[in-house]
């Protein structure tokens, strides 16, 4: 018997609004109902899939804490995800959710305790990592976290983080990770 510990894996970190699915704007994806996943992100995870990477999930909803939505909905909204990413082989590893008020938590982006949580439950590979998120709090998260490789998203926030490399949209993700990764 091998008492060796399985190597490490690196990983492709996800922020969820608007990088997974469809930006809500500011308000919340409240039912399941209305979550729509974003032009070629389906092909983009699968990618990272067939190339060895893990995929984790590192979203805040800070909904639940605000008592827009209860727990239980939320995760049949991410239940209800996996479920249409499952067949393209593209459902993630893990997911991670913040769920607190701002203030209220040690895990509310810009912190890396999500990423950090992740790496220790799924044997992850942090130098070999990638994160891709649409807001400076996700950048600044997998810097916090050691993650050297960053993809940005752009919204209709304007960043002061510079990521690694920025897209327009998803619909570039597949292009970009097929060369990267």
């Amino acid at each position: 018997m091998n008492d060796y510990p399985a190597p490490l894996q690196p990983a492709v970190f996800f922020d969820r609004d608007g990088v997974v699915n469809v930006s809500p704007g500011e308000g919340y994806v409240l039912r399941p109902e209305d979550f729509h996943l974003s032009p070629g992100i389906i092909e983009a995870l699968a990618l990272c899939h067939q190339r060895g990477f893990k995929l984790i999930l590192v979203t805040s909803q800070q909904g639940v804490g605000k008592g827009l939505m209860t727990q239980q909905t939320l995760d049949e909204i991410h239940a209800s995800m996996q479920k249409s990413l499952t067949p393209a082989g593209a459902a993630f590893d893990g997911i991670y959710s913040c769920t607190h008020l701002s203030g209220t938590c040690s895990c509310r982006k810009p912190s890396p305790e999500m990423i950090l949580q992740a790496q220790r439950e799924h044997g992850i590979d942090l130098t070999r990592s990638w994160l891709v998120g649409d807001h400076d709090r996700d950048i600044k998260m997998a810097v916090n976290a050691g993650v050297p490789k960053t993809i940005r998203i752009l919204s209709h926030h304007e960043p002061a983080i510079t990521a690694t490399h920025t897209l327009e949209s998803t619909e570039g993700l597949i292009d970009l990770l097929a060369e990267v990764l």
